[in-house]
Parts: C-alpha cells; sequence; structure tokens
C-alpha cells in the first residue's frame, strides 16, 4: 500500500511537472512569437533595460513591455485564479459542474460591469471595481439562499443536499442575470454596446501593468488562503461525519472555501473580464491528466487553457477570419460547450 502511494505521488508530481513545463513554453510563445518576434537575447535586453533605465529598442521595448509582456502575466495570473476557484468549487461540493460560470457568479460581475457601462458610462478601473462587486454580491445571495442546516454542520448527506442546493440557486439567478444583461445592451447606444460586448466576452486586449499589480496583490492574499485550506479540504471529501469526526469544522471550512473561491474568480473576472469556461474545464482536465484531483494541476492547466486561447485569438484567428482578432473568452467557449456536453453524456452512461 505504501508502495502504491508513493508510486501515484510522484506520478502526480511528474505529470504537474510535464503541465509547469507547458506553461513556461505557452507563455515565451505568447513573449516571443506572434504577428511581431522577439529573439530571446533581445528580450532580456529589453528587460534589464526596462528595470535598470538603460537604453532601450525603438519599437521594440514599447511592444514587449507595453503590450505582450503584460497581456502574457495577466492570462497567466487569471489562469491561475479560475483554475483555483474552479478545482475549489469542485472539490469541495464534489460536482463536476459546480464552476463560478455555472452557479451564477461571473453572471453576477457580467451584470454589475454592464449596467456601470451603460447606465454610469464608467470605463476602465470603474468596471473591474464595478465587476468584483457583482461577483461578491452575487455569490454573497447564492451562498444565503442555499444555506440551511446542512451547510453549516451535519452528515455527508446534508452537506451533499446543500451542494446542491447552491448549484441550483447559482443556475436560478444566473439565468436572471442573463436577462438583465440583455436588458442593458438592448438599451445601450451602438458604441456603448460594443464596448460592453467586448468586455462580456472576456479579453485580454486592456492588459497593463497596473491591472496586473493589483491582481497580482490579490493573488499573494488568496494563494496562501488556498494552501492552507487544502490539507481540511481533502478530509472535507471524506464526507461530513467522517471530517467532523477528525476534528475539522466543516461549516467554518465550507464558508471559508466558498468565499475563497469567490474571491478568486471575482478577481479574475474583473482583470479581464468573464473568460468563459476556464474554471469549469481546468479541474475536470487536471483529474484526468494527473489520475486524481489537484489544484496545483488544476492552477496550470487553467493557465494552458488562457495562453493557448489567447495565442490562436491573437495570432492565429486574424490569419484564418481576414484580421479579426477574437477576445479570448470566445475561444475559450468553443471549447467549453463541447465539454460540457461531454460531460453530460459520460455523466448519464454511468447512471444508466
Amino acid at each position: 500500500m505504501y508502495v502504491r502511494a508513493s508510486l501515484l505521488r510522484r506520478t502526480l508530481l511528474n505529470r504537474t511537472a510535464v503541465l509547469a513545463l507547458g506553461v513556461v513554453l505557452l507563455f515565451a510563445a505568447g513573449v516571443l512569437l506572434g504577428s511581431y518576434t522577439v529573439t530571446i537575447p533581445d528580450f532580456f535586453k529589453i528587460v534589464i533595460a526596462h528595470l535598470t533605465g538603460g537604453e532601450r529598442i525603438p519599437g521594440a521595448s514599447f511592444i514587449v513591455m507595453e503590450n505582450k509582456l503584460p497581456r502574457a502575466v495577466i492570462g497567466t495570473m487569471i489562469g491561475v485564479a479560475f483554475g483555483l476557484s474552479g478545482g475549489l468549487f469542485q472539490t469541495m461540493l464534489r460536482n463536476p459542474l459546480a464552476s463560478p460560470d455555472v452557479i451564477g457568479i461571473s453572471y453576477g460581475a457580467s451584470a454589475a460591469a454592464v449596467t456601470a457601462i451603460v447606465v454610469f458610462g464608467a470605463t476602465g478601473p470603474a468596471v473591474s471595481g464595478a465587476a468584483l462587486g457583482g461577483a461578491l454580491g452575487i455569490a454573497a445571495l447564492i451562498y444565503a439562499i442555499s444555506r440551511g442546516p446542512s451547510l453549516g454542520s451535519g452528515g455527508g448527506s446534508r452537506g451533499n443536499a446543500a451542494g446542491s442546493r447552491l448549484i441550483l440557486a447559482g443556475v436560478g439567478i444566473a439565468a436572471a442575470l442573463h436577462a438583465v444583461v440583455n436588458f442593458m445592451m438592448t438599451r445601450a447606444d451602438i458604441r456603448t454596446a460594443a464596448d460592453a460586448l467586448v468586455w462580456l466576452n472576456g479579453s485580454l486586449n486592456s492588459a497593463n501593468w497596473d491591472r496586473a499589480g493589483m491582481l497580482a496583490l490579490a493573488l499573494l492574499v488568496l494563494v496562501p488562503a488556498v494552501i492552507a485550506l487544502a490539507g481540511p479540504l481533502r478530509i472535507l471529501e471524506l464526507g461530513d461525519d467522517a471530517a467532523a469526526g477528525l476534528g475539522i469544522q466543516v461549516g467554518f471550512t465550507r464558508l471559508a472555501v466558498v468565499i475563497t473561491a469567490v474571491g478568486l474568480a471575482a478577481v479574475a473576472t474583473a482583470a479581464a473580464g468573464p473568460v468563459s469556461f476556464v474554471a469549469f474545464l481546468a479541474g475536470p482536465i487536471a483529474r484526468r491528466f494527473t489520475g486524481k484531483a489537484s489544484l496545483p494541476a488544476s492552477a496550470l492547466v487553467g493557465v494552458l487553457i488562457v495562453l493557448a486561447a489567447d495565442y490562436f485569438a491573437a495570432n492565429l484567428a486574424p490569419l484564418l477570419l481576414d484580421g479579426t482578432v477574437l477576445p479570448v473568452g470566445v475561444i475559450t467557449g468553443a471549447l467549453g460547450a463541447p465539454f460540457l456536453l461531454w460531460l453530460l453524456v459520460t455523466a448519464n452512461r454511468k447512471d444508466a
């Protein structure tokens, strides 16, 4: 038994290392390749000159430091945030459908952001702030609606019932918020609607260092919280009764996981818009690749999805679509829809 556990642990670490290598390669491709290519020596020369105030390469320095690098950095961070958020929800609720996209949190951010754009004419940081507030507010509403005796304490069956209520409450509220977004879009003029539509699809086109700094500060708080919750969360997978018997405060742990997962999804959505299905895809793909649920693997898969989708949207889609640059959320949405159908079909086969 010990040998088998050791082998499984080694396999998990090796496959997680493969995912990390993939992230490094995609990050490098996003910065160095594309419509404007940069050599590795020039990249380091540009970064060092930027940090030390040295001589800059005309054109190249601006493209790398103000476009390519902040875009890749923010793509990496929102991939981590969405991947961890989806992994936390799916692990706690033991349901692959439990992700911020499905249970309404992303719709809360979207409704608040579109309202800010259409009604108040907000732009830039104000839209991000509205999205953050909307995601947190809707998450609190969903939690309050779904919260019953079983979410605070008690046995495994009651905890599962609470998780089902949370998902159902989220789906219902998401439908209502989707109607709010559609109503706001019909009330907006063409230019405002176009701005809102770009944000709704999720995009890295507006990536900059100020946004990257705010997102990094948020992750410096939230990622350690994920690390602290990883141990209790693994015990919680055994069931509420077993976890309580092992000394875990079930209600407090569930609430802490929900707050942390919502915070991750909210800050990522505020930074780049509701990039569809990243949180939904990351956990199941990581589980199938590594052989077991793993939050680090979920985070890395989230990064891989965002970076790969953004590279395709920014560099390959214009070649196929006569110069049209797609938002990254369009690509991830195209990936997520068939994957959702596949999950539903395989679940039905298991139940049959």
